[in-house]
């Protein structure tokens, strides 16, 4: 069955689902469309045009359908996934293109996808704390017994609450109290790397790179380190771990040669294995490669 008709399928499925209201088989109806939603993504999909077009769609009958079933990690999961790729491929890097060009319009973009991170981290940490009751107070406190009594079906949720944290304070550098909250992301990340290292295949690693790289007193030595063993866990197969690496390493370093050259492999990449994720990030490798001169 083609996307369009899978969701087609679950529209009616919600409709369905309204129409059940009171009856007995409403919250196995429920359960079953949050299962089929989760199982779909859009990972396979190389048209990112297409993708964007989907991608309102789908969050919000993913996130009509969460509200219903808040306890559903997979759901959960996936709808974080979704908003958070959507607030990085297609609002926030849409700022960085048109900055030059219309400020205000890009501060706008950037407004907004903060909005954006910060639904996806909280309905993954909405999940975590229903799952693991007292889950946020026990990450404020630093807990050590938070490790253990993370599970493996937590690791995704962990994953993408932390990233769609990393991205809301990235763009709320000027509140000091969003800032401030850097730590707990970090802290997150490292939770779910330590439960899960390998996990999205060098994903969660090139996270913690960039975590490393941008964090008060990180060290851009271990955060290579992060990015080097990220391209290993992919096989080679994923770009973004080199668009993260030159990024937070190169640029930093203010190597432009080598920053050029690690755009040039994630283009490779991307040419060589079709997907979503790989395609954003020829994208944003292309457009890097073109304003390099800005930017050294």
């Amino acid at each position: 069955m083609h996307r369009f008709q899978r969701l087609a399928y679950y529209c009616v499925v919600l409709l369905s689902i309204q129409a059940l209201v009171g009856c007995a088989v409403r919250p196995f109806v429920v359960d079953k469309a949050a299962d089929a939603l989760a199982s779909q993504g859009q990972s396979d999909e190389d048209d990112i045009l297409l993708a964007r077009e989907a991608s309102a769609f789908y969050l919000k009958l993913s996130e009509s359908v969460l509200k219903e079933t808040p306890g559903n990690l997979k759901l959960a999961e996936s709808v974080a996934v979704g908003f958070t790729q959507y607030a990085y491929a297609f609002v926030a890097f849409d700022a960085e293109k048109i900055e030059s060009q219309d400020a205000k319009a890009a501060q706008r973009m950037r407004e907004r996808a903060a909005r954006l991170y910060w639904r996806a981290n909280q309905h993954a940490m909405r999940a975590l704390e229903i799952s693991l009751p007292g889950f946020k107070q026990a990450l404020v406190k630093n807990d050590p017994q938070l490790l253990a009594r993370l599970r493996q079906d937590h690791v995704g949720l962990a994953y993408w609450a932390a990233a769609s944290w990393g991205g809301f304070i990235s763009l709320s550098k000027d509140d000091p109290d969003k800032v401030a909250d850097l730590p707990l992301a970090v802290n997150l990340a490292t939770l779910a790397w330590k439960k899960n290292p390998d996990f999205n295949r060098g994903g969660l690693t090139s996270l913690m790179g960039t975590f490393e790289a941008s964090r008060p007193g990180g060290s851009v030595v271990l955060a290579e380190k992060y990015f080097n063993q990220a391209i290993a866990q992919s096989n080679g197969e994923s770009a973004g771990p080199w668009v993260a690496k030159a990024e937070s390493i190169a640029l930093k370093k203010q190597d432009k040669e080598i920053f050029v050259q690690w755009l040039n492999e994630a283009l490779q990449i991307a040419k060589t294995h079709r997907n979503l994720e790989n395609e954003v990030m020829r994208e944003r490798a292309t457009w890097l490669i073109e304003i390099t001169d800005d930017l050294f």
